[in-house]
């Protein structure tokens, strides 16, 4: 008996072919595995019956863990070739379109670990020891069938005895693309600020030179780090100020789970998920007076940390007396993450001391991922190295593709029915990350054989995105369409979670709504291609837009300036207005005149009570003052609360600020923050229930930036659910900004098409 196979899935570049080879063979079959153009492998086998079925069950059940089955395609005949063997056959290299899934980027497993440091072992201390079980695919992979001539290896050929064990089917590296060594891979070189070589061992002269406060770029799978160590407070503020980043936090690398637990605290969960293979950053909370420098996460209270993921970061670990690492995106402010060695030397000469590069292309950039645990569920916040292009299954759902917003956007590409969400790209506010977003989706719609019917994008009329889906949509000759950015969120958990209907607490900074305003605190009703706004936060003048984001006083102004009290605040409070006196007489004047848009924002909300408590004045990045107000309101002890007041489905705020400023020398400021998060939680999960009965659904939804928070996730989900309502957030993709692009293509493929 003879039958044919083609399988669907992440099944190149996992060691499905030589795990294929191992099964035929412990069941008697002969025949071949190929890896095919389009992303599939077929394999043919001949043997009895029994042995055939016997071979599809190890094929489901003792898969490699890297390897994802989505479909296996089969044809029986009772003719047989006659095959004398079973053999990997060389792959069909003869590109074809395919809605195929390419493997993420793995870190670096156990087995080759042991290796690094096994002096017997001949890629002892060699950097780039890989598997067929790890080391990089999305970031080297230029197209389809994943073979090395087909990837960024292709420039290194390999010596007699990397051949003999990719050859060996009984060998781990059997069909490894990315096998190496130090005699036929790549190199390692360490560069001075001037791009002269140093001469010596990169690693150990690195690893010295981290431990003299020195600071490196280290070019790695997806592009530069710029690293330092943790506890030098001199090269971490030098960094800052270079980086025009005065407070947001930096990463960390920490050298294993052991120091991990030396500065902060991991649950079993947050360890599972650092340990796995694919290394995310986690947040992590950090220990009191742990000895890591306060400049890494000021005024917070968690810290990012990852562990090692590559040779190259458990050679140096090991090599420095320094354990923790600060590991920080090697870019300038809001421009994509360097991948080539001349334009880090260019662009970071004024702060790097030295590089550590590789004579390997880095084909394609991927920032590395963040999660954080949030109300006992982990949740990305940046979603890109070790889960992209991993899909999210969908029914139903043309291919389209959406762009997402203006802040940290991922675009989305839907292929047969399989939702594509790219690496993490950032800010598009600038001609050099939106090119970046387009060179992604590019890939992307190439790699997964999009044939997009449409182009969804944000409402906003002005934003990058907007403005390229045009364009797009004029060279693809298909429709652009815009939709709301608070639809969006909540549609993305709708695709998900396979939801018809919903009422959605979407609640974060700003979105542009359907009246013009500033939308950021919203209650929608949901229902397949339908939305209705059903409640909101109390609307207040937006003063200058983003100038109120960034300097929050001028929230508490717009909110409190009918408000008697209010004078005498600002009188002590000048120096919150850059413009001082004359600044708020100006705006003064602006709320009289009624010239303003209204933004019904939960984030600014948040940033006005930070700024009354003198959490945080000024926003140097996105969401500061809210995220300092959540570490700030975990130290209330006695839970002083502020009941919500609701008007006709409108959560007021002006009652919550006004008490806010009169308990200011009454109620320590700590219980104050700790009753505004609880007023604001318990005020949209109140009017969600209500909605939620008027509208007979049972089921609500979160999603938005502020829906990280931990104390204003937990409130919502209990007071959902001790009214017997399912609460469902984003798990695939972000909460925040990254999940928007997915709600668009998903609302527009699945019903504005339909």
């Amino acid at each position: 008996m003879r039958s044919r196979f083609t399988v669907t899935g992440i099944v190149q570049g996992v060691g499905f072919r030589p795990f294929v080879y191992r099964i035929a063979v412990e069941n008697n079959l002969k025949g071949y595995v190929k890896n095919v153009g389009d992303g599939t492998v077929e394999i043919e086998v001949e043997g009895f019956r029994a042995d055939i079925e016997k071979f599809v069950f190890d094929l489901f059940s003792k898969k490699p863990p890297l390897a994802k089955i989505e479909t296996v395609k089969r044809t029986d005949s009772e003719e047989d070739v006659g095959y004398e063997s079973f053999t990997v056959l060389k792959s069909d290299f003869e590109e074809k379109e395919s809605a195929s899934l390419i493997p993420p980027d793995i870190g670096i497993c156990d087995d080759c670990t042991k290796e690094l440091f096994d002096q017997r072992n001949r890629r002892y201390k060699y950097h780039f020891i890989t598997c067929t079980n790890c080391g990089p695919r999305f970031t080297i992979i230029e197209r389809f069938p994943y073979d090395r001539n087909n990837t960024s290896m292709i420039d290194f050929p390999m010596c007699n005895l990397c051949a003999e064990e990719y050859h060996n089917p009984l060998d781990r590296r059997f069909h490894a693309e990315t096998i190496a060594c130090s005699d036929c891979g790549p190199k390692l070189i360490l560069l001075d600020r001037y791009g002269s070589e140093v001469k010596g061992d990169p690693i150990t002269l690195s690893a010295s030179f981290l431990d003299e406060g020195k600071i490196l770029a280290i070019k790695g799978i997806g592009g530069f780090h710029i690293a330092l160590s943790a506890y030098d407070d001199v090269a971490i503020l030098k960094l800052r100020r270079w980086k025009g980043r005065e407070q947001k936090p930096f990463a960390v690398m920490a050298k294993d789970i052991s120091t991990v637990k030396k500065f902060a605290y991991v649950d079993e969960v947050e360890e599972k998920i650092l340990s796995s293979p694919f290394k995310p950053i986690v947040l992590l909370d950090m220990k009191e007076n742990c000895n890591i420098s306060r400049y890494v996460s000021p005024k917070l209270h968690n810290i990012g940390v990852m562990l090692p993921y590559t040779g190259v970061h458990l050679l140096l670990l090991n090599e420095s007396k320094t354990d923790v690492l600060i590991m920080t995106s090697g870019n300038l402010p809001s421009e994509p993450i360097i991948i080539d060695e001349k334009d880090a030397i260019k662009n970071f000469s004024n702060i790097v001391d030295y590089y550590l590069v590789h004579d390997r292309k880095i084909l394609h950039r991927c920032d590395d991922s963040v999660l954080r645990k949030v109300d006992g569920t982990l949740c990305f916040i940046r979603r890109s190295r070790g889960f992209v292009p991993e899909p999210l299954y969908v029914k139903n759902v043309f291919d389209v593709i959406g762009l997402g917003g203006e802040e940290n956007v991922a675009g989305c590409v839907v292929s047969s029915n399989k939702m594509y969400l790219t690496q993490y790209i950032g800010d598009v506010e600038n001609i050099e990350t939106l090119e970046y977003l387009k060179l992604a989706l590019k890939r992307m719609v190439k790699l997964t054989a999009c044939k997009p019917r449409a182009v969804a994008h944000d409402l906003h009329p002005t934003f990058n995105t907007t403005v390229y889906a045009k364009e797009l949509s004029n060279q693809l000759n298909v429709p652009n369409i815009p939709v709301q950015h608070h639809h969006a969120h909540i549609v993305s958990v709708m695709a998900e979670h396979g939801l018809e209907s919903t009422i959605g607490i979407a609640i974060d900074g700003f979105g542009y709504g359907l009246d013009g305003n500033a939308w950021g605190g919203e209650i929608l009703f949901c229902e397949k291609g339908y939305f209705e706004r059903v409640g909101h936060l109390e609307e207040h003048p937006y003063l200058g837009g983003d100038l109120s984001a960034k300097y929050p006083a001028r929230m508490v102004l717009s909110i409190l300036y009918k408000v008697g009290s209010i004078d005498s605040w600002l009188k002590n409070n000048i120096q919150k207005f850059p413009y001082g006196l004359k600044e708020i007489e100006l705006l003064k004047h602006q709320l009289e005149s009624g010239k303003y848009v209204l933004t019904s924002s939960f984030g600014r909300v948040l940033d006005a009570v930070a700024t009354l408590l003198n959490v945080c004045d000024i926003r140097t990045y996105e969401g500061e003052p809210a995220i300092k107000l959540e570490s700030f309101a975990r130290k209330a002890v006695s839970h002083y609360t502020i009941n919500p007041i609701i008007d006709d489905n409108i959560l007021l705020t002006t009652p919550l600020l006004e008490n806010v400023l009169e308990n200011l020398d009454k109620v320590p400021a700590v219980e104050l923050a700790y009753a505004a998060e609880e007023y604001l939680a318990r005020g949209v999960a109140e009017i969600a229930v209500k909605k939620a009965r008027e509208y007979g659904v049972n089921n609500i939804s979160i999603s938005g930036g502020v829906a990280y928070n931990e104390h204003i996730s937990k409130t919502i989900r209990k007071i959902v659910e001790s009214n017997n309502i399912k609460l469902y957030r984003n798990v695939y993709a972000p909460a925040g900004d990254g999940c928007v692009s997915l709600g668009q293509a998903y609302l527009v493929g699945k019903w504005i098409l339909d």
